[in-house]
């Protein structure tokens, strides 16, 4: 029974049973009788573990192989026409060449399987800034997740309507899981997207960052609007305004915890609050008033579980008590709940793996290993975050103030700067980079480049995507967000670092809004605009955070910065230009730009 008459959905949906060849077709409609279902299904099979639904209502496990375990880039490809389309940042291979190798890797893939059909829109049902997708797959953890990160069902096909062609099209399936033939292509030029042999997150969520990043980065470029890898976060002032903002940072930036910042004690004793629109993901548009409006186009966080716990991001742990599904992190088997690392002090002595060994948890972890994989995973519904903005599920999106690029950089970059202007900030974007961490393999304190931090995202040639923010800008001209640039990470020369960070990072926030409001002055500088001496509030801090450590934390260092610039050059030149990128001229010119201005 399907869910639509749409001629296009229906003929899609045909061609990949034709395909595949399943055993039967159940379109998802998305009620809680028809995944209640489902939930009992993926239990009794052994695909699911039902958790202790005394103490995690609704909650889930899931383990996956252990050979599927995290994104592969490696074997990501963007399928487009012309190779250089594709840019420097993808692998590229020509969309007739992998339809034929992948087309013989789904013949009859969903032999003895059901393929499901789930429907689904990226934002509010109704939304002019959303968009519908339908993704066929085999895996009933797969369509578990859609409906706690999308808005999955009947009612996503409203925005779609009877005609329409513009859907994007999610072929999966986990067929022998077999890494040697797993592929995540994307086809922009087709809206659609391929994957096969894997059955994690990241990879099979196809709404996640195949849809709303790749897919979407490159509708958005066709369109005018913005598909980007952010954060959204409104600020409500004791005047009960609210100034939002869009923040992108490389992993391990603290990303998750500035979009659920909790303010410090001062700021709430004030009034402040903070709101959560997304973690994550944002689209922008620009609005009938002429200034840029964001929407989360997802619906849960897909989070990493590992460093979670009540005083890292309270308001994510709070989102993981009810209806989440949990993959690859560890069963404490004393009362059938959850644990991973730094999730409390003392692992669980009687422990399940994340592999499925019982094992001594104490024991187990002073031998250095870990209970939980690394980039085990929550999936949480949005509606669970005690500080989810109640502009959420607005339509229309809500006003940006501000966009924030960030990295983890030891010396170079100041706390915060603001652009000159948005092509400056273009520049910024471009140059995001952040120093490896032990967590990274290889060496600790290498600079790798991730511009706008959606180097693995951008579904298109990455100087065609820096054009296109250029030519936003153009769009909104004065009404165009400000630009900001933050580092929580600056160390001493003893390698501590100096910023306290977390709620605190409040501060930082609160001098950003002023500047927007021009209530505050700021140094110009060869980079950009530095908060003055006592502009960053200091109190209640003042004992860590002296005049002294502030010095440092705003500090511009000449040497370093022409190291910098020398750095980006090198960057445009041969990780990007050589190999086919097409550097807009404006971001060049603010090269020489900032050079002249350091001499």
């Amino acid at each position: 029974m399907s869910l639509t008459k749409n001629p296009n959905v229906l003929k899609w949906v045909d061609e990949m049973i034709a395909l595949t060849k399943p055993e039967k077709v159940v379109w998802i409609d998305g009620s809680e009788e028809q995944l209640n279902a489902l939930r009992k299904e993926a239990v009794e099979t052994g695909e699911m573990i039902e958790l202790n639904q005394e103490k995690l209502p609704g909650c889930l496990y899931h383990r996956t192989n252990p050979n599927d375990v995290a994104r592969v880039e490696d074997r990501t490809f963007i399928c487009t026409r012309n190779k250089e389309d594709a840019g420097p940042t993808n692998n590229w291979c020509d969309p007739k060449e992998m339809y034929a190798k992948l087309s013989k890797l789904y013949d009859g893939a969903m032999k003895g399987r059901t393929m499901y059909v789930i429907p689904y829109s990226m934002g509010p049902i109704g939304s002019p800034l959303a968009k519908v997708g339908v993704e066929v797959t085999d895996s009933i953890y797969v369509v578990l997740n859609m409906n706690i990160m999308t808005r999955m069902g009947a009612d996503a096909f409203k925005n779609l309507g009877d005609t329409s062609d513009d859907f994007v099209r999610g072929l999966h399936s986990k067929a022998n899981v077999d890494p040697e033939q797993r592929y995540i292509v994307q086809f922009p030029e087709d809206n659609t997207i391929w994957s096969i042999n894997s059955a994690y997150g990241g990879n099979v969520l196809l709404g996640k960052k195949c849809f709303a990043l790749r897919i979407a980065s490159f509708q958005g470029k066709n369109e005018g609007w913005m598909a980007e890898h952010m954060l959204i976060l409104g600020v409500k002032k004791p005047d009960g305004e609210v100034k939002y903002i869009t923040a992108a940072f490389p992993s391990a930036c603290g990303k998750t915890n500035l979009a659920m910042l909790i303010p410090p004690e001062g700021y709430k004793k004030d009034g402040y609050e903070v709101f959560t629109v997304g973690d994550d993901i944002a689209w922008m548009k620009p609005g009938e008033d002429g200034r840029l409006y964001a929407i989360n186009p997802e619906n849960g966080f897909f989070g990493v579980a590992p460093g979670t716990n009540e005083k890292s991001n309270f308001n994510a742990l709070e989102s993981t008590k009810k209806n989440t599904i949990f993959t690859n992190v560890a069963i404490d088997n004393s009362d059938n709940t959850v644990w991973w690392e730094k999730l409390t002090k003392n692992p669980p002595v009687d422990a399940t793996e994340w592999k499925g060994a019982k094992v001594n948890g104490v024991e187990y972890t002073a031998q250095g290993n870990t209970l939980a994989h690394p980039n085990s995973r929550f999936t949480a519904p949005a509606e669970n975050c005690p500080c989810i903005s109640p502009e959420f599920n607005n339509p229309k999106g809500v006003p940006v103030s501000a966009i924030i690029f960030g990295g983890r950089r030891a010396s170079t970059t100041p706390l915060v700067y603001q652009s000159f202007d948005w092509v400056h900030g273009t520049y910024m974007g471009s140059a995001v980079s952040s120093e490896t961490t032990a967590a990274a393999t290889g060496a600790v304190g290498v600079l790798r480049h991730d511009p706008m931090a959606m180097k693995p995202f951008i579904g298109y040639n990455v100087g065609d995507y820096w054009a296109h923010w250029l030519e936003m800008g153009e769009k909104l001209g004065d009404k165009a967000p400000k630009i900001f640039n933050v580092n929580w990470f600056k160390q001493d020369e003893n390698g501590n670092f100096i910023w306290p960070g977390f709620g605190d990072n409040m501060r930082v926030l609160d001098w950003i809004i002023k500047r927007c409001e021009g209530t505050v002055d700021a140094e110009e500088t060869a980079i950009g605009y530095v908060p003055k001496k006592g502009d960053i509030n200091v109190d209640g801090i003042e004992d860590e955070v002296t005049p002294e450590v502030m010095d440092k934390l705003l500090n511009i260092d000449k040497d370093l910065w022409t190291k910098e610039i020398a750095e980006m050059r090198r960057y445009y030149n041969e990780d990007i230009a050589a190999k086919g990128g097409r550097i807009p001229q404006a971001l060049y010119d603010e090269l020489d730009k900032i050079e002249a201005r350091l001499k």
